[in-house]
């Protein structure tokens, strides 16, 4: 849970590295809480816009931690418009996104896991 935390931490910090862990179980996470906002708002029979306005919260944090992860790889933030590009390009930012950290420091900072 503190990976979670660290990210709204950096609500706003598009600087730095994130290690594939921390990306990920921020999206895990994410889709997990919109899924039952949106099971819960079905019940009770609302207008579904709890999950939409989580949606919107959390958008900036994860474009912040989008950014973080394609500087871990070695790459751009601005590579994130590559998944404009359709059906390639969101399969080429997911194969950025599963790929492991560069060794050492690269020109974003230090290596997170301290290798």
């Amino acid at each position: 849970m503190s990976w979670y935390l660290e990210v709204l931490k950096k609500y706003a910090v598009f600087t730095g590295r994130a290690r594939r862990k921390e990306y990920w179980m921020f999206v895990l996470f994410n889709v997990i809480i919109g899924f039952v906002l949106e099971f819960v708002e079905v019940l009770v029979g609302g207008p579904g816009i709890i999950a939409t306005i989580y949606a919107l919260a959390v958008f900036l944090p994860g474009l912040a931690v989008s950014v973080r992860r394609l500087h871990d790889v070695g790459k751009s933030g601005w590579f994130m418009f590559i998944a404009l590009i359709p059906l390639v390009g969101a399969i080429w930012l997911l194969v950025l996104d599963c790929t492991d950290s560069q060794p050492g420091e690269n020109q974003y900072g230090a290596n997170p896991k301290g290798l």
